[in-house]
């Protein structure tokens, strides 16, 4: 019933201006985070903390992820039942603005702490509406483009990453942390701000199926295909929450003499790649309705990937499974967070839903350093990346048993 009112002819005219808008607005709130948590925060604690630094900063990353995960679900709700997302996300931009910089002005770590915790609340505060937006705006017959669109999200963020850490931006202890946050801030206002202004104001996809379910509550809802593609993007991101934090470490344990400066290369040449591939594929999805294939296959290619690099005879045949592994997870997670909407039963619980599978997004940070510290100091990296790689088979399976077009 949804599908029928948007595709209306005035909805499809405005498909692809909502699409970009969001696609901007997406990645600005992602660069809200990334740029901010893995570079700029623990430069911050290093100079308030000196050598207690890695304690305080894996306390406060815990913290943190904790009043993400469940502020994400609160606000996606609380979205739901007024059934309106513009003004959650106005609001929490505003909030997480000013509380971004305010961030300087803790000069202990108890005081950085409180404000974290704050700012991350304020931020999911337009994270959760954002996520169901799209929801509420997209008609399946975008899902897979849409997702293409949320790949430029991660390069975006690495790319606003290294401009606000450029050495011209650096004004000496506190200053210089200031200057990054408030540039930082600006560049998040002008990215969101778009959508806000340009974006539609109702959620036409809700109306007609809220009514629906008012009138008959008890009918059953598809909830086997959304368990898969929560079970399947948990397995998956266990493997993307490994690498990312000790990715580093597989580097040099390839290649003794590795500069941070040529990982870093590496890891944002294969994320631009990614753009387009996850474009084409998204696309091919769309035009041809089997939007669980493309997932399929790449969980299938992230194993893949995984398999070579633990098995890899040398730096040459480590580094190609790496770029697999590295361009079949970046599309398979932007595709798999446009398809996810498709499966979700109820609209008028779409924020809630969302934010529950965001914990997709922070389990794993949990799991992570329990299964790298059991497999790695006596098995080494290539035990982890095979448990890694019958994970993603896993992941692969479940998703080719969704029957729901």
């Amino acid at each position: 019933m949804a599908e029928a009112v948007l595709a209306a002819p005035a909805a499809r005219r405005s498909d692809w201006p909502f699409l970009l808008c969001y696609a901007l607005a997406w990645a600005g709130a992602t660069a809200g985070y990334g740029p901010l948590l893995t570079l700029l925060l623990p430069l911050r604690v290093a100079e308030l903390a000196g050598p207690a630094a890695v304690p305080w900063l894996a306390t406060l990353t815990f913290i943190g992820a904790v009043s993400a995960s469940l502020t994400n679900i609160a606000w996606g709700w609380a979205s739901d039942r007024t059934g309106h997302r513009r003004a959650w996300v106005a609001v929490g931009l505003v909030l997480a603005s000013a509380l971004l910089l305010a961030l300087p002005l803790a000069t202990t770590l108890p005081g950085l702490i409180a404000l974290l915790v704050a700012w991350q609340a304020a931020l999911n505060m337009v994270l959760g509406p954002l996520a169901a937006w799209a929801g509420d705006c997209v008609p399946d017959r975008h899902k897979g483009v849409l997702g293409g669109l949320l790949a430029f999200a991660p390069a975006w963020s690495g790319a606003v990453g290294a401009f606000v850490t450029l050495p011209a931006l650096h004004g000496g202890p506190g200053v210089g942390f200031a200057t990054r946050v408030a540039v930082l801030a600006l560049i998040v206002v002008l990215s969101i701000l778009p959508l806000l202004l340009f974006g539609p104001r109702l959620m036409p996809a809700q109306a007609p199926v809220v009514s629906a379910a008012a009138t008959a509550p008890c009918a059953p809802t598809p909830t086997g295909p959304v368990r898969r593609m929560w079970l399947a993007r948990l397995l998956v991101q266990l493997a993307e929450a490994t690498l990312f934090a000790f990715i580093a470490y597989w580097f040099l344990s390839i290649d003794a003499t590795m500069h941070p400066a040529t990982m870093a290369r590496i890891y944002g040449v294969l994320l631009a790649l990614s753009v387009p591939l996850a474009l084409l594929v998204g696309h091919w999805a769309d035009r041809r309705v089997r939007p669980w294939r493309p997932l399929a296959l790449l969980a299938a290619l992230v194993a893949l990937g995984l398999v070579i690099m633990a098995l890899a005879p040398g730096k040459a045949v480590a580094l190609a499974g790496y770029a697999l592994f590295a361009l079949a997870m970046a599309v398979f997670l932007a595709l798999h967070a446009g398809q996810t909407l498709r499966v979700l039963p109820r609209p008028d619980r779409r924020g809630r839903d969302l934010g529950l599978f965001n914990l997709t997004n922070t389990v794993p940070s949990l799991i992570v350093p329990w299964l790298a510290v059991g497999l790695v100091p006596t098995l080494g990296f290539g035990a982890l990346f095979l448990v890694l790689a019958t994970c993603a088979i896993l992941a692969s399976a479940l998703l080719l048993s969704i029957r729901q077009a």
